[in-house]
């Protein structure tokens, strides 16, 4: 077809009109397929593939970033499974304890990972040991644990560490009677 158009008159000028109107409709086509990609996507995902200019280049990057999507999911289980499994170790100061409920915490909220309130709270008071159960019976008792955030719980607690404590040591020198006797 080309050799014919080169041999009419007006020819090649015909002839780069059709190649540039069929680059044309392609450039409309890319606009109206990318126009259409980007409307479907969160915000977060947009603001990272919405450089690309032409369709299949945004759509493959897309793409790679909705793999990464199951790489999340993974993550969000396993902070789950750790939120689930989380528990007071012997021998940690309240703090410590604290400390490490918070870490996980923050790796959750990394994720975007949403938990009640109340589900927060009553994991941590639930998983003190039972030199706390006095006090983790108070603050069930007496606080709105769907509004109280952690940091107020821990304040509580923190303020009675030293009376646990001492609860405590009276009950290992009374619970030995080697102890009792030496006293005496």
């Amino acid at each position: 077809m080309e050799l014919y158009m080169l041999k009419r008159q007006h020819g090649r000028m015909i002839l780069e009109s059709v190649e540039k109107a069929s680059e044309a409709i392609q450039a409309d086509y890319d606009v109206k397929a990318t126009n259409i990609i980007l409307q479907g996507l969160p915000p977060e995902v947009y603001a990272l593939v919405s450089t690309h200019k032409v369709a299949k280049d945004l759509w493959e990057r897309i793409q790679m970033l909705m793999h990464g999507t199951s790489l999340t999911k993974q993550g969000e289980c396993k902070l789950y499974d750790e939120f689930d499994k989380f528990a007071y170790r012997k021998g940690e100061t309240l703090r410590d304890y604290y400390l490490r409920f918070l870490f996980l915490l923050n790796d959750m909220n990394m994720y975007n990972m949403k938990l009640e309130q109340f589900q927060v709270n009553m994991k941590f008071l639930n998983t003190l040991p039972t030199k706390w159960s006095k006090f983790v019976t108070d603050v069930k008792l007496v606080r709105d644990l769907h509004t109280t955030n952690i940091d107020q719980l821990h304040a509580y607690l923190s303020k009675h560490e030293y009376h646990v404590n001492e609860v405590r040591l009276m009950q290992e020198r009374t619970s030995d009677p080697i102890t009792l006797i030496s006293q005496h």
